[in-house]
């Protein structure tokens, strides 16, 4: 079966945003603040390794690592020149360690991590429940897997303006929420608590929102993207589309959903799939769903 994303494009898109993402990142940024807050699931636990799964520049290590010092905090990321960034945020004085990898394979032992933190990375992940077996394996008995990704409400407006123009996908395809919580429940995961935010930025035009993408290395990675330069025509009816979006106020819209999730990781033993079905005794109906007010 054709693999959905590309990952080579992934990571070249992302190693040429390295140095532009951060100033670009204003809303990669707030998510991540939200995501930290969660943090506090921990109480006054003292986790030995952190392990920060797909960092970019790891301004979330340097954070964990100023919280926690005598931590072990782990940033990885595909591309490697976004680790050359990180290691601007990790100082002599509290230094951590940078690891060039993807996601889907971890290089760490098993039971070996304490928590997991992904920031808006698992979205160019397209086979889940595989991805979170294999946090769940390096994760501790007990562990904490705190994570987010978009949703595929994401860039509505941006799909549906380039659906004007041609048939072919300019935007990528993202997990819903629903599939996201199912996805951890076939990795065996416990306890799992979604939620959801819906923010909504503005541009003044298409040129503007594709800049931004292009520095933030968010640029269109599936497979059956069109290879061939988008051409003026094409260009022009799109943004002819998305004029028609236009806000009171002369803006362009546009949506950007944020799921985010923690769980824990179970006790020694537990399955993950038995003959490649769901074992977990939850329904994913039940898994609580705190829905945000949009932003």
């Amino acid at each position: 079966m054709p693999s959905l994303f590309d990952r080579k494009h992934v990571r070249r898109a992302f190693s040429r945003s390295a140095a532009s993402y951060h100033a670009a990142a204003a809303l990669q940024q707030e998510v991540a603040r939200r995501l930290l807050e969660s943090l506090d699931y921990l109480d006054d636990k003292q986790p030995q390794v952190v392990l920060d799964v797909g960092s970019g520049p790891a301004h979330a290590s340097a954070t964990m690592k100023k919280r926690w010092p005598k931590a072990q905090v782990i940033a990885l990321d595909l591309a490697l020149p976004m680790l050359a960034e990180a290691k601007k945020q990790a100082g002599w004085w509290r230094p951590f360690s940078r690891l060039c990898a993807d996601a889907r394979a971890l290089p760490l032992a098993d039971n070996s991590v304490d928590l997991i933190h992904s920031n808006l990375c698992l979205q160019w992940v397209e086979d889940l429940p595989a991805v979170f077996a294999g946090f769940r394996r390096v994760l501790k008995p007990g562990g904490l897997l705190l994570c987010s990704t978009f949703g595929p409400d994401t860039l509505m407006e941006l799909r549906e303006a380039f659906a004007q123009a041609d048939d072919r996908a300019h935007v990528s395809h993202f997990a819903a929420i629903a599939q996201f919580g199912d996805a951890l429940m076939m990795a065996g995961f416990r306890d799992p608590v979604l939620d959801r935010d819906l923010f909504t930025l503005t541009y003044d035009d298409l040129p503007a929102l594709m800049r931004e993408l292009k520095a933030l290395g968010a640029t269109n990675a599936m497979n059956e993207r069109r290879r061939t330069l988008t051409g003026r025509g094409r260009l022009a009816a799109a943004s002819r589309a998305y004029d028609a979006m236009r806000r009171p106020d002369g803006k362009l819209p546009s949506s950007w959903e944020v799921i985010y999730a923690h769980a824990w990781a179970p006790e020694p033993g537990a399955p993950i799939r038995e003959h490649g079905h769901d074992v977990a005794a939850v329904p994913v109906s039940a898994i609580p769903i705190r829905r945000k007010n949009p932003s």
